[in-house]
């Protein structure tokens, strides 16, 4: 961090203050913008909230600035003590300013975001008419669209209602504009005869898009928590997987192709996939982060139930 140099002292005294801190240096005088001392630290992920949470309260944010980034590998036994020694698990802990502003750059609707969203929905429209798995698949991956919605929950977890409006603010606009895009596509490759009624109706690879069923939700909702798990574990692999379980994407693709072929059953069957997913993959995020810890100081029940039992173990010794 850049600290004002009347500031430092707090400073460092606050990192003293926590054992969940270590490695702590500092260089007075170096930094020129915004001008001040450069203190550095490493932190236990359990205990990030609560120094974060000191830091800001001396105004660092507005006087100097905040970088945070991951510490991969550290060969120290100080390191070691501060993860020991600072309240919690580092697998339970969530550093909620890390996730606010990793959702925030997530949600916001841009050119960038319609069109990864468009060549989704494009490509669900493709494997739709081919009767190509896997380039639903493809279109899985590509869709953008879990950013918005983990965002959202995040907004209405925190009561970031801007976060929330911002989010729900891409979802409206960017599928909509990207089914409009795919309709406007689907009548142009009609024309040309890609796509037929008759293609379209002896489907049997990606049925499985618009046939809504109690199972549709259960997957929402699994694929929903997975991935938010992995946004707030910094575990990104395991979004690739979410991305492939749930079908908001290539639903929206099937509504427009069926639409446009006047297939309105299988239409708004497909909607209906598409407000099952989006719903279950919120609802899931919500529960994810409510059972997780709002503060490392507090502890999830995970966190109290392996103090409880060390606790108890010493009193048995």
């Amino acid at each position: 961090m850049i600290s004002p140099p009347e500031s430092t002292d707090k400073v460092l005294a606050v990192l003293a203050a926590d054992p969940g801190v270590t490695h702590v240096t500092l260089a007075r005088g170096v930094a020129l913008e915004p001008a001040g001392d450069l203190v550095q630290a490493d932190v236990a992920r359990e205990a990030a909230n609560d120094v974060l949470a000191d830091l800001t309260a001396l105004g660092i944010c507005h006087s100097g600035g905040i970088t945070l980034g991951p510490v991969e590998t550290v060969l120290s036994d100080a390191g070691e003590r501060a993860i020991a020694d600072a309240p919690g698990d580092p697998t339970d802990a969530v550093v909620w300013e890390e996730l606010l502003a990793q959702t925030h750059e997530e949600s916001t609707l841009n050119s960038t975001f319609l069109a990864f969203l468009t060549i989704a929905c494009l490509l669900a429209a493709v494997g739709v008419a081919t009767d190509s798995s896997v380039t639903i698949v493809g279109a899985m991956v590509v869709g953008p669209e879990f950013g918005p919605l983990s965002a959202f929950a995040v907004g209405l977890v925190r009561h970031d209602f801007r976060l929330a409006r911002r989010s729900a603010l891409a979802l409206a606009v960017g599928f909509p504009v990207a089914m409009l895009v795919t309709l406007a596509a689907t009548l142009v490759w009609e024309q040309f005869g890609w796509i037929t009624l008759n293609g379209v109706e002896s489907i049997e690879n990606v049925d499985f898009i618009y046939e809504v069923g109690p199972f549709s939700l259960v997957v929402a909702l699994l694929a929903g928590a997975a991935g938010m798990l992995s946004m707030v574990t910094a575990k990104s692999a395991a979004l690739v997987g979410v991305f492939i379980s749930v079908t908001t994407v290539p639903a929206a693709g099937f509504a427009v192709v069926a639409a446009t072929l006047g297939q309105w059953h299988i239409a708004f069957m497909s909607a209906g996939q598409l407000a099952v997913n989006l719903t279950g993959i919120v609802v899931a995020g919500l529960v994810v982060l409510a059972l997780r810890p709002r503060a490392g100081r507090a502890g999830g029940p995970i966190s109290r139930f392996k103090q409880w039992i060390g606790v108890r173990s010493l009193v048995d010794r």
